[in-house]
């Protein structure tokens, strides 16, 4: 600094400004999945494309894991968080059959999967979860959370990328909001229609919904994989 006259100051180099820096763990690997539940069975569906922006980091990556023979869940958002999130599931699972010598419900899991979200909610996962299967009856449930551990019971639902396109056609076909016709009961073809369907006139609109559909269909039988095409530009 240097001095024009007595009294006053001239600065005769910049100020400097602090600069700003972040941390940001989460990145939306994007993706759609989707439940349908049925009088004796659940439909459990979602898309195998990855990506990360303009970028496909795959195009096959699972996002749906069979937990029993009753019980899949399906999860997007964070491919590590989720794939941290099911490992601690799979595990706890286990760990009660080794107690207790039988497997967790689909109600036990669902509560349990409530509690391990909440446990992590002043650093949540970076997930949305949709865990379908059959309850104590018999009957399809399915159970969808935010991302710290609140859920619900419902009868459908999507999520991810694509769950704005989708969820308003799952309003009009399964739940019959805005129709004069008398709600029915639907079979387990007509469900698995509605939902390839679904998929179909979502990856029109979704770059980040694609490539495949595996399709979870978990009856009193088990559980049987399906899988189909989707559009892969």
């Amino acid at each position: 600094m240097f001095s024009t006259y007595p009294g006053q100051v001239v600065v005769d180099h910049p100020v400097k400004v602090p600069i700003e820096h972040r941390f940001d763990p989460y990145v939306d690997n994007g993706g759609t999945l989707l439940s349908i539940a049925g009088e004796d069975f659940c439909v459990v569906a979602a898309d195998t494309r990855q990506s990360e922006g303009y970028s496909i980091n795959s195009r096959y990556v699972p996002k749906s894991v069979k937990l029993s023979d009753k019980t899949v869940i399906s999860m997007g958002g964070c491919y590590a968080d989720c794939l941290t999130l099911t490992k601690k599931i799979q595990q706890s699972m286990e760990w009660y059959h080794h107690a207790h010598g039988k497997t967790m419900s689909t109600a036990a899991v669902a509560q349990m999967l409530s509690i391990m979200l909440y446990q992590k909610r002043f650093f949540p996962f970076y997930s949305w979860c949709i865990l379908g299967g059959l309850d104590e009856e018999g009957k399809g449930a399915v159970y969808t959370y935010d991302p710290v551990g609140s859920y619900e019971r419902e009868s459908c639902r999507c999520a991810g990328s694509a769950s704005s396109l989708i969820q308003p056609f799952l309003d009009n076909q399964i739940y019959f909001k805005n129709q004069m016709s008398q709600k029915k009961t639907l079979t387990l073809d007509q469900v698995l229609r509605i939902t390839k369907d679904s998929f179909t006139s979502a990856t029109e609109r979704d770059i980040y919904t694609g490539d495949y559909l595996e399709l979870f269909v978990i009856t009193s039988k088990g559980v049987e994989v399906q899988k189909m095409d989707l559009k892969k530009d």
